[in-house]
């Protein structure tokens, strides 16, 4: 009989790894093995045709001598400083309401969540026509006060913050199903607790909502920093190659994708792609590191 039962636990096993066999060899070939490819590509002088050069470390050393690369880190830091407080703190606003029990909350939940349900190329191209400097519904806006026209997408010093809205308003959405989900595990019993000691909404939200919803806000946190240094869809979509807001909006992925194949520099392209991938992490390991401190876990 044990034999039997040792048996039919080593088929389950063995049927659950080749089930996820497919999988696996996906992630090993298409993510592993890229990204051990493209750190060796970053030592080379790899374009589209031709056998790759070992050059060293020379694509390093003529990134950090190249002024453009700069300023695709300054905006890409502008985008995470402008971008991520906006998010967490919209979203956590936004899921408190949405979680209270108010006549057709089903309605603003469906309208909140529907920029979580639209394909990023739609949104751009949407967010473009809004902002258009001649056609576009913002400057009809800012024409019945009395307003001259913006160039949104074009003048280098409003592009940058265009496109954090656009980009705020797209992931806000998502946030805020995490934290609804956070905000409705929360034990009724604290809230409780709360108002028999005479503690007001305010006090309780302070005291007792945001400390047991630090572990959702924290993982919206990390989340939002990481999609906002990713930051390249929108401004692919929606400012034009060549326009005067180009190095304006630029971020490292963009810039990324102009080396890489747009000049058919990859193994430039490798090189920043491979220094994005180590800011990323810095930044994640400090809020790992921050952690302990801010997030409460209620044990």
């Amino acid at each position: 009989m044990k034999r039997k039962k040792n048996a039919l636990k080593r088929q389950e096993i063995i049927t659950g790894y080749l089930m996820i066999a497919p999988l696996m060899a996906g992630v090993l070939v298409f993510f592993v093995g890229a990204f051990f490819q493209n750190i060796y590509y970053s030592f080379t002088d790899k374009s589209s045709f031709g056998v790759p050069r070992f050059v060293g470390l020379e694509n390093y050393v003529k990134l950090f001598h190249d002024a453009s690369f700069y300023q695709a880190l300054v905006n890409t830091i502008l985008y995470v400083i402008i971008c991520v407080p906006m998010v967490v703190v919209l979203a956590v606003i936004l899921a408190v309401l949405l979680n209270s029990n108010v006549k057709g909350i089903g309605a603003f939940r469906v309208c909140i969540f529907l920029p979580a349900v639209t394909l990023p190329a739609a949104i751009g191209l949407l967010w473009k026509w809004l902002m258009n400097y001649k056609f576009g519904i913002f400057n009809e806006i800012l024409g019945m006060f009395g307003v001259k026209p913006a160039a949104w997408l074009s003048d280098p010093h409003i592009v940058l913050f265009s496109i954090s809205i656009v980009f705020i308003w797209a992931s806000v959405a998502y946030q805020v199903i995490v934290l609804l989900a956070g905000l409705q595990g929360i034990p009724v019993c604290y809230k409780e607790a709360a108002e028999i000691d005479g503690a007001g909404k305010v006090q309780s939200f302070f005291r007792i909502t945001l400390p047991l919803l630090s572990p959702s806000i924290f993982f919206v946190s990390v989340t939002t920093v990481i999609n906002v240094f990713q930051i390249f869809d929108l401004i692919y979509l929606m400012i034009p190659q060549g326009s005067s807001g180009t190095e304006a909006s630029r971020s490292l992925v963009t810039y990324f994708f102009e080396q890489s194949f747009v000049k058919f520099h990859k193994g430039y392209g490798a090189a920043i792609s491979l220094l994005l991938f180590l800011l990323i992490l810095a930044v994640t390991a400090v809020q790992m590191l921050c952690q302990k401190k801010l997030v409460f876990y209620d044990d």
